[in-house]
């Protein structure tokens, strides 16, 4: 009888009495994450922390994301946008903005993919969301979870949870979720365009281009300039060609140990009491339409400007022009040679994709600037 008692002690006191239905539907989220994650390999540095941090918050009683526990410790960095700034240091350290410049008037298929942001924005006015809180929902469109989380730990961070997770599932989701699009608003013969080689691009141009952006941006937008400016300063790490060290850890280290920290974090705002809501499931949705929504504005505008250019833009690099990098650059590279195999269209994309960053960031300073 002694041991009985201490064996139903010892399961009270266990996490397996504390277990609920909503735990049990999140421990399983979490493990779909991983399936896809692992199984299907889509965007496995990512969807393996997210998910595993979602089944570490929904193990009951273990305080883990509690005051004082290991990931409220963790998420300071989020809570106090550090994470996502030092994301953004890293990616600009990765980046060549060449292809950019080489070809400046991708620089309009960069901003034309940001119309779901703001087809978004409205959609979730209309549905009952504040104007702060649709405005964290738009940028999911832009498939830029850094700037997801900046915006949405300023402007709604009760929404951080359902905003982040829509924002790195759709990034790890591009190779799925845009060739339809793109296919249905092309045609063969438009997707078989080949696009001239693009022009060198000097190191001079490559070193002023963080500078002079920077400036300039920071001045019409100062609240973008922690994203922006982390962004170019990463860059100019990579372009100065003096700092390899630099350029090195903030492309490697730096990143690596940071990605770990912000996506098992946002893993861990999946908490079920909390993402289990009717506004998380309408936050899923207006975040598909949004990107969505951002991929068929990039297109169009592709499809326009290749009017204008008398055949010489093939469309599918438009849909890069969200600032899911590289993905949705390799995207469009893939489906152009599933059309035409001798089509190489990857460093074209790369303009619109390194542009879909910048205006992102761009869009994310507009509304603070303008709603906060």
């Amino acid at each position: 009888m002694d041991l009985l008692m201490k064996v139903l002690s010892l399961f009270t006191r266990s996490g397996f009495a504390e277990l609920t239905v909503g735990n049990l539907t999140m421990l399983i989220v979490g493990g779909v994450l991983l399936y896809f994650a692992i199984v299907k390999k889509c965007e496995p540095l990512l969807l393996v922390p997210i998910g595993f941090g979602a089944i570490l918050v929904n193990l009951p009683i273990t305080g883990i994301m509690e005051e004082g526990g290991l990931l409220y410790f963790i998420s300071w960095g989020i809570r106090h946008e550090v994470y996502p700034c030092l994301i953004f240091m890293g990616i600009g350290a990765m980046t060549d903005f060449g292809p950019l410049l080489a070809n400046p008037i991708t620089f309009l298929l960069g901003a034309a993919a940001q119309v779901g942001v703001f087809v978004a924005l409205v959609g979730s006015v209309l549905l009952g969301f504040s104007i702060q809180e649709a405005a964290s929902i738009g940028i999911i469109g832009g498939a830029d979870g850094p700037t997801a989380i900046y915006l949405t730990v300023k402007m709604a961070p009760q929404l951080l949870g359902a905003v982040a997770v829509a924002a790195y599932s759709y990034m790890s989701l591009v190779p799925i979720i845009q060739p339809p699009i793109m296919k249905l608003l092309t045609t063969p013969e438009e997707r078989k365009i080949v696009m001239k080689q693009l022009r060198p691009v000097s190191r001079t141009e490559k070193i002023l281009f963080p500078i002079i952006s920077t400036v300039l941006i920071g001045l019409l937008l100062p609240a973008s300039v922690p994203i922006i400016g982390m962004l170019m300063l990463g860059n100019l790490f990579k372009e100065s060609l003096v700092v390899d060290r630099l350029s090195n850890t903030a492309q490697n280290e730096l990143i690596n140990i940071v990605t770990i920290f912000l996506s098992t974090c946002v893993g861990a705002t999946m908490q079920a009491e909390y993402f289990l809501t009717f506004n998380t499931i309408k936050i899923i949705i207006l975040g598909l339409v949004a990107f969505g929504f951002g991929t068929a504005g990039g297109v169009l505008f592709a499809k326009l400007l290749n009017k204008i250019t008398g055949g010489t833009i093939n469309p599918l690099i438009g849909a890069a022009g969200v600032s899911a990098v590289p993905m949705a650059a390799r995207v469009a590279q893939k489906v152009g040679q599933e059309a035409n195999p001798s089509n190489f269209l990857l460093m074209h994309a790369m303009g619109p994709n390194v542009a879909g960053v910048i205006g992102t960031a761009v869009a994310a300073g507009i509304m603070l600037t303008l709603l906060q």
